[in-house]
């Protein structure tokens, strides 16, 4: 059977040949009515990209990097699949590289990708594991994390996803608020989401109590969350909600609480933060700030593609917003 082909794609656009490989290769002098209808017809006829061919045309390899920390942590196993879903339209094909640690690490895994991509989206956990004097030789985004002037950047509603996450347990009555925090035990917060809760506190009068933070041993497994559930619990300080960093710390907070007796929301109202898929699983379901993903993750893509065509504009910033999804953890029904 024969493979369907850039003509083929471009008799059901009504477009040439010519503008179907502008649009698979990205190129910036394509509408965005003719790019969708491209894409459609590529889905239509079935067409499949050659990256061997392109690659001798354009120079191009066709495969991105994705960067990311882990994938036992939801939130960057989803983020993880929706870049991958998300450059797939746009012909390219995935490289899914791992960086847990420190600026040595990424510079590593940086210099083994660059040879064999176009471009790296990089996933940081809270902060960049660089320190600036990283020069990767292919066009980088950041996506999430707190901001860098060296790359182009995709910034996550953090200060206002906490400040109405924090806004929200004061409005129902919450004061003794605990915040499970993402650092070593000792270490203090910062960041944004650490600032909008305060933000929340300072708008509703309520005094800042530092006997209130507290931490596990990690960021990302919810066993940290319990860990740090348990030494405050232990500690004697009273309270009546935990603002936690993340969903999985979220998570395994609500373990701990449930195994010392005391009920969730009646006793502590629980909130997460990425709204990942397991908070609608668990009991009682976990009430999250929504950083939206799929938003993020366009405009990561869409930076990334104007970059590999060439766009030598200074590093961007992107900012997206947060939405608040209010779940049982939170909220008291009514009796």
């Amino acid at each position: 059977m024969r493979r369907p082909t850039l003509a083929d794609v471009g008799a059901v656009a009504g477009v040439s040949a010519k503008t179907v490989s502008n649009v698979m290769l990205g190129r910036r002098e394509v509408s965005e009515a003719t790019r969708l209808a491209v894409l459609a017809a590529v889905a239509e006829v079935g067409y499949e990209v050659n990256l061997a061919g392109r690659g001798l045309v354009s120079g191009q390899t066709g495969r991105i990097a994705v960067v990311v920390p882990n994938v036992y942590q939801p939130y960057f196993a989803e983020l993880a699949e929706r870049l991958i879903l998300a450059l797939e339209p746009h012909g390219y094909t995935t490289m899914l590289r791992i960086a847990n640690g420190g600026a040595a690490e990424l510079d590593a895994v940086l210099g083994a990708a660059v040879s064999n991509v176009d471009g790296v989206i990089y996933c940081p956990h809270f902060r960049p594991d660089h320190d600036g004097s990283l020069q990767p030789r292919r066009p980088v985004v950041q996506l999430g994390g707190a901001p860098t002037p060296h790359w182009d950047c995709v910034v996550m509603g953090e200060f206002a996803g906490a400040e109405a996450m924090t806004r929200h347990l004061l409005e129902s009555g919450r004061r003794r608020i605990a915040l499970v925090w993402n650092s070593s035990p000792g270490d203090k917060p910062g960041g944004d989401r650490f600032e909008g809760h305060l933000a929340a506190l300072r708008a509703h009068g309520v005094e800042r109590d530092d006997a209130l933070f507290v931490a596990g041993s990690d960021w990302d497994r919810r066993a940290s969350g319990y860990e740090a559930m348990v030494g405050l619990l232990r500690s004697g300080a009273s309270f009546d909600a935990a603002l936690c960093v993340n969903d999985a710390i979220a998570v395994g907070a609500l373990r701990a609480l449930r195994r010392h007796g005391l009920r969730v929301p009646q006793d502590v109202a629980v909130t997460g933060f990425d709204n990942t898929d397991e908070g609608e699983f668990t009991v009682p379901s976990l009430s999250s700030v929504s950083p939206r993903q799929e938003e993020m993750v366009e405009h990561a893509v869409a930076m990334l593609l104007d970059r590999i065509a060439g766009d030598a504009v200074p590093p961007r910033e992107v900012h997206t917003g947060a939405d608040l999804v209010l779940r049982a953890s939170s909220r008291l029904q009514p009796s």
